[in-house]
């Protein structure tokens, strides 16, 4: 068994998972409710940056760049337009969740509408060497490198600098951030644009491993809540620590699986079923470790 090999894999499932679950969890700290479009704007992201790369003929690193921002922009138009207004007005969290629901559904509609729903796939080839025991592509290295700038980049930003600083202190207690004069509007434009642009980029990432539809952001959805939910939902920390966790018990079961006869399909029930034992044992995650912070 090349454990070197699982080890490696396990960093790549991670990172992707890191990306896409702290942006989620970034706009649960704040707006308190499960964003079910996040599947579909991944989705776009990935499909923006196909637009970018295959139909005007772009270098990747523009696509990506691409991906965010275009995604960015749909989280904060769906901010302002949609789930401000309805906090505003008192919405409670069924309510913010079905509009989520709502958006999701729109988008990948119109994803449809504009690239259909039949799969679409990248022409770049990424070249791929031999490291010892490691069979290694370069957009694995990539989105390895992504998700460690991602992190770190986060980190100096909630602890370093103002704008930080307010998401902390409005996640933690908007009454209170209001009344003490952040604009809490701000923070949270900032958060929804953030965050969906990330969640773009690692739809981007899944759509350049695999192949594009208005589905793509379905297949990582459950990873991402289940990296979410035992990190604590609304902790940034603890989705790190957590996406490193179900990727390495994503790849291990792979292995696992193929050794007792079973299809490696099944691996998307790994998560899963994480997600369960947490929410029985644990539903509060790791969070309470990283309380503070």
């Amino acid at each position: 068994m090349n454990w070197a090999q699982i080890l490696f894999n396990s960093a790549v499932t991670g990172s992707l998972y890191l990306i896409s679950a702290v942006a989620l969890t970034l706009v649960y700290g704040l707006a308190r409710f499960p964003n079910f479009a996040h599947a579909e704007i991944m989705a776009l992201g990935g499909f923006i940056g196909y637009f970018v790369a295959e139909q005007l003929g772009a270098p990747m690193p523009l696509a990506f760049v691409a991906a965010f921002l275009g995604s960015g922009l749909i989280g904060y138009l769906s901010y302002r337009g949609i789930f401000k207004p309805l906090a505003d007005r008192g919405a409670s969290l069924i309510h913010l969740m079905v509009a989520s629901m709502a958006l999701g559904f729109i988008l990948r509609h119109t994803i449809g509408e504009i690239w259909g729903f039949s799969p679409l796939t990248f022409s770049i080839v990424w070249p791929a060497f031999d490291v010892g025991p490691l069979r290694i592509s370069l957009n694995w290295i990539i989105l390895i490198i992504t998700a460690v700038v991602v992190s770190v980049g986060l980190h100096f930003v909630l602890t370093k600098t103002k704008i930080g600083k307010a998401i902390r202190a409005t996640a933690s207690n908007p009454k209170l951030a209001l009344s003490s004069g952040i604009n809490t509007t701000k923070v949270m434009i900032f958060t929804w644009f953030v965050s969906a642009g990330l969640a773009g980029i690692a739809g981007l990432f899944r759509g350049v491993e695999t192949r594009l539809s208005p589905y793509l952001g379905w297949d990582i959805l459950l990873p991402t809540f289940a990296v979410a939910v035992l990190g604590g939902i609304g902790s940034f920390y603890g989705a790190i620590v957590a996406a490193i966790i179900i990727g390495l018990a994503e790849n291990i079961g792979v292995v696992l699986l193929s050794q007792v006869g079973l299809s490696t399909e099944y691996r998307i029930a790994i998560p899963f079923v994480i997600l369960i034992v947490v929410l029985i044992f644990k539903p509060q995650g790791l969070a309470k470790a990283f309380k503070g912070n």
